[in-house]
């Protein structure tokens, strides 16, 4: 969840003081540590996973499932038995945003041998079962996108109501401020986020016809004093605070690379795949009850912490803030870092000038310049008083309050000051699968992906602008079998950076003999490969794994979480929010109304949860367990 620091924080009219100051001083620490390792080479290619986990109890008597408000305690207690107890504990475990959630990640990075993959799904099993057993009877630990009632009432365990009327950090009308972590930074983010907005954010996501939804599709709120009514579209599941979006659990991976200039192509080429695998893990179709038409959450998180104002958001003229800004503080990257990537920079960048001016003037080239010269645009969200005045030299909380709160579907990381922690990139798009086989076959195939990508030094690039539009098809329903993306074509032909960037040719994906560098493409044709339009990325990986030395366990491993990818990708086995809807309109309950109501989602969450610990298969998600190679 990025800097936790700890103290006084500060609210929004405090902190707003201090934002000059913050984005000063921010700037002069990035300097600081860009001087410093700027020249560093040969880190070694470390990675490692990040998993995120919600806790969750099951009511058999009265036929219900709730999220646990004890995240706290239960992260306490894994910390006292893991890394204070043994700096070297095969785990890490971390807050999340929501206090039913909890994260966790390996002990130690993963390194760059190839029998390191076969670990993976074992460090996996390790946190599933450390975590469990510190839960109480009846408590489970599910890996889930999205809770399907979440802000329905009694969602929680305990219960709080929620009190938009009465002081509180989000006054939603559906999410009680106790399902918050109690962290201060997080309630911090909620209540400045709201402020700094000048209302509650605004989430409106489609909700799927069947044949007895309303239509149109209207809610009434009995609690509302007026700003849901002006704000719920028809036809779409209102929510109304930032845990809609960041209490939703995701799959996310770090690379560290061996340079900054590595890096910065990493960056890049990571950056195309982002939507592809958004759609390929999809898994969240459900919202505050209903069913929705979207399969991925990247909507809804990026509109729970949009804090941009009217003026930010084009809906008034400028005349208190400075930049009319296109995004909401999460959301897909706006430009590429490499030299590479210049000539696809063709989305609207809106760039903090004096800044700008500042980083190329101390050396700082120009698209690393307006990389950081765009994440400055915007405000610090949370500050707290015994961190205003730093030293420079030693710390980077300014630098990171604002890095670590422009959440886009790739992060460029500098090392920490004085630690021995390379450049690094960390791939965020992914959502969270059932289990721990499934979750391991997609952080491989990304880490396998890196590899080739360094190896064979591969060019997935096309404009900006079609990575965008690929992300808003991503997030459609059953966009794995429906959606066309954008994906070029010859990937071997390697960038020319010397290319004009600004000529027109360059700017339309065109190849230096005007050829279209890119075309539509399913994700099958993707992942999988089609005759006389593209090789596919699965048979690309298959023949580096032939020329790799990897024992046998450790291909066996591999080709399993391949095979599963590929059939994902191919449609014969479902992604998770396929077949989540499938078991939702099989249910006895279920009136094809769009409704989820107590008893589906506890039979919904009951099956999930058996799939999970393996005590039921499931093979029309994970396919048959008995190859799985484990």
């Amino acid at each position: 969840m990025g800097l936790l620091s700890k103290g006084s924080p500060l609210n929004w009219e405090e902190t707003k003081k201090y934002a000059d100051h913050v984005r000063k001083h921010g700037i002069v620490q990035f300097l600081n540590i860009y001087n410093k390792v700027k020249e560093r080479q040969k880190d070694v290619l470390l990675w490692g996973d990040e998993v995120e986990y919600m806790l969750i109890e099951m009511d058999e008597k009265n036929g219900k499932v709730r999220l646990v408000l004890n995240g706290g305690e239960v992260l306490e207690t894994l910390q006292d038995k893991g890394e204070k107890t043994n700096p070297n504990h095969p785990t890490l475990w971390r807050p999340e945003y929501g206090s039913y959630m909890i994260e966790g990640t390996p002990g130690q990075p993963y390194g760059g041998t190839m029998s390191e993959f076969n670990t993976v799904e074992d460090n996996m099993g390790k946190r599933r079962r450390e975590a469990s057993s510190v839960l109480n009877k009846n408590e489970t630990l599910a890996t889930i996108t999205s809770f399907p009632r979440l802000g329905c009432p009694g969602f929680t365990q305990p219960e709080y109501k929620p009190t938009p009327v009465e002081k509180g950090v989000s006054k939603s009308l559906f999410f009680p401020d106790e399902a918050i972590n109690q962290h201060p930074r997080f309630s911090t983010l909620t209540r400045n986020i709201r402020h700094r907005r000048g209302e509650k954010v605004v989430i409106n996501v489609p909700i799927f016809k069947d044949k007895c939804t309303p239509s149109p599709f209207v809610e009434k709120f009995p609690e509302d004093d007026g700003e849901a009514a002006r704000a719920a579209l028809p036809d779409h599941i209102y929510m109304d605070a930032m845990g809609f979006g960041m209490g939703n659990c995701c799959l996310q991976v770090t690379f560290q690379a061996c340079s900054i200039e590595e890096a910065r192509y990493l960056y890049d080429q990571l950056a195309t795949f982002c939507p592809i695998m958004m759609a390929l893990s999809a898994a969240s179709p459900f919202y505050r009850g209903y069913v929705s038409d979207i399969d991925c959450r990247w909507g809804v998180i990026s509109a729970s912490v949009d804090d941009r104002t009217g003026e930010e958001r084009g809906l008034e003229p400028l005349k208190t803030n400075k930049f009319r800004i296109l995004k909401s503080r999460y959301d897909s990257i706006d430009s590429y870092l490499s030299s590479c990537g210049d000539r696809y920079n063709d989305i609207d960048l809106t760039i903090d000038e004096e800044i700008n001016k500042q980083l190329l003037d101390a050396g700082i080239d120009k698209l690393l310049a307006q990389h950081i010269a765009h994440l400055f645009i915007r405000d610090p969200l949370s500050l707290f008083e015994e961190k205003i005045y730093l030293d420079d030299e030693n710390e980077s909380d300014h630098f990171e309050n604002l890095q670590s709160t422009n959440w886009q579907t790739m992060r460029f990381k500098p090392p920490p000051p004085n630690s021995d922690i390379g450049w690094r990139v960390e791939f965020r798009p992914m959502e969270v699968q059932l289990t721990d086989f499934e979750n391991s076959a997609f952080v491989v195939f990304i880490v396998l992906l890196t590899r080739v990508i360094l190896s064979y030094k591969l060019d997935f690039l096309i404009p900006l602008s079609k990575v965008d539009e690929n992300m808003k098809a991503a997030q459609k329903r059953n966009a794995v079998q429906e959606g066309m993306f954008y994906f070029r074509k010859d990937i071997y032909k390697g960038c020319n950076p010397a290319l004009d960037s600004s000529s027109s040719a360059a700017q339309n994906g065109l190849d230096s003999e005007g050829d279209i560098e890119y075309t539509l493409m399913s994700i099958d044709t993707i992942i999988n490969g089609k005759e006389g339009i593209f090789q596919g990325l699965i048979p690309i990986l298959n023949c580096y794994l032939e020329n790799m030395e990897v024992d046998v366990d450790t291909r066996c491993t591999i080709l399993n979480y391949l095979k599963l990818i590929k059939r994902r990708a191919s449609g014969e086995l479902m992604t998770m929010a396929k077949w989540m809807r499938e078991f939702v309109d099989k249910h006895p309950q279920y009136k094809q109304d769009s409704v989820i109501t107590d008893r589906i989602n506890y039979d919904l969450l009951r099956k999930c949860d058996s799939i999970t610990k393996g005590e039921e298969r499931c093979p029309e998600l994970i396919g048959d367990p008995v190859n799985r190679g484990k």
